[in-house]
């Protein structure tokens, strides 16, 4: 069975910094396409961040660009996604997945929230 499970959220001021976890039981990301997409109440989710944890090749989106940075573990169990100059507009639940390579997101397996608040 496929779980994942993130950790790591939590209440920060503004210019901080969190470090989420991914942590996976029943694949390995190594054969996965992961990454981090994060929700506010009454708002779509949207994607922050992926990683290709074979070849290390990354993606963020603009507004976490330069600030957040995706990684994967040398054993390629666990996602992390680092969090540095937070603002409070990176206030969400943050949400992981992981993808079968070649399956896009068809076959997509989602973590559990976890949440993130940023206060001015």
């Amino acid at each position: 069975e496929v779980q994942l499970q993130a950790s790591g959220g939590g209440s920060v001021q503004a210019g901080g910094s969190l470090r989420l976890s991914c942590v996976a039981t029943g694949l390995t990301f190594g054969d996965y396409d992961a990454g981090w997409f994060r929700q506010v109440p009454g708002k779509a989710r949207e994607g922050v961040s992926a990683i290709n944890c074979h070849d290390g090749s990354t993606y963020y989106k603009d507004f976490v660009k330069d600030r957040f940075t995706v990684s994967c573990d040398s054993a390629k169990s666990t996602v992390f996604l680092q969090m540095n100059n937070m603002k409070p507009e990176d206030t969400a639940v943050y949400t992981c997945y992981g993808d079968p390579r070649g399956w896009g997101s068809s076959r997509r397996n989602w973590g559990q929230g976890t949440q993130v608040t940023v206060s001015s």
